[in-house]
């Protein structure tokens, strides 16, 4: 049993240091690492769009959803119907009440927070669960 725990560990570890951190995903606009502050030396207003879908964490690791625009893909956060999307869902970042929460520092909607880190798969352009 051991092994296998150890086993996995090993490789969930190696899937993160795969991903790619491109920044932070907040309305803060003075954060100076947001992928959404055009002032930001890690601005990229493409991300999220014609089938880029980096991933989102908040800062204890939690998956937050794909930053992308498509409203079908399970995992969108443009999806309103999806867990990370819906705005009755606590994991969505679009819920005022849960991780949308203005007051939390891990959301995007927080203006003096920290926002959710921003990671891409580096080996790969498009992300197939997204449709694009």
């Amino acid at each position: 049993m051991k092994t296998v725990i150890v086993i996995g560990a090993l490789l969930m570890a190696g899937s993160v240091q795969a991903q790619q951190y491109e920044g932070q995903y907040s309305k803060n606009p003075y954060n100076s690492k947001s992928v959404t502050n055009p002032y930001s030396s890690n601005y990229n207003p493409t991300l999220g769009k014609n089938g880029s879908a980096p991933k989102l964490y908040d800062s204890q690791g939690n998956y937050r959803g794909k930053l992308s625009d498509n409203k079908y893909s399970a995992d969108s956060i443009s999806n309103p119907y999806g867990r990370y999307g819906s705005k009755y869902s606590a994991d969505s970042v679009n819920n005022p009440y849960g991780a949308g929460s203005v007051y939390d520092n891990d959301s995007p909607n927080n203006p003096y927070g920290d926002g959710l880190e921003v990671y891409s798969d580096p080996f790969s352009e498009t992300d197939s669960d997204d449709g694009w």
